[in-house]
């Protein structure tokens, strides 16, 4: 099975919403991630690690220059033992002196997915020019590949 992600929106109540619903703020989503793995090949709790080291984990509805419910850190999980480490690592990474404030990533069951609009797939590698990518997006994934250099090809 070859790793694949989709860009898209969860969390909330409205059904098919768009870019512009969740922007606003008033959907109950927030920006995410879908994510198809091979088991044998990477473990969950390597997820939950690559997770919390491509964000900050301690802001408040809020990553980056970003504001707002729909840009809050958000964990789904499908069943107890993924609860199970989801929670224990934001324990062990509270407990780590790692961050200067307590971890506020949300942690709740999966119930449904949308995917994002067609423009925002692989956003990143179809706008490397945009402002927003070269001020922010690849200054995070700098961060990223610094903290876990590992987990790169």
């Amino acid at each position: 099975m070859e790793y694949r992600r989709i860009s898209g929106y969860s969390g909330g109540t409205e059904k098919k919403p768009t870019y512009e619903d969740v922007g606003s703020g008033k959907t109950g989503h927030a920006e995410a991630i879908e994510v198809y793995y091979d088991p044998e090949v990477v473990s969950f709790e390597t997820l939950v690690n690559v997770f919390f080291a491509s964000q900050d984990p301690t802001t408040l509805n809020r990553q980056g220059p970003d504001a707002g419910t729909q840009y809050r850190s958000i964990a789904f999980y499908d069943n107890a033992d993924e609860k199970e480490q989801i929670e224990n690592t934001i324990k062990t990474l509270n407990a780590s002196g790692q961050y200067d404030a307590p971890i506020v990533t949300q942690v709740v069951p999966f119930e449904k997915f949308w995917p994002a609009e067609k423009y925002h797939q692989d956003y990143v590698k179809q706008n490397p020019k945009n402002p927003y990518v070269q001020s922010v997006s690849q200054p995070r994934f700098e961060r990223f590949k610094a903290k876990m250099p590992e987990v790169l090809k």
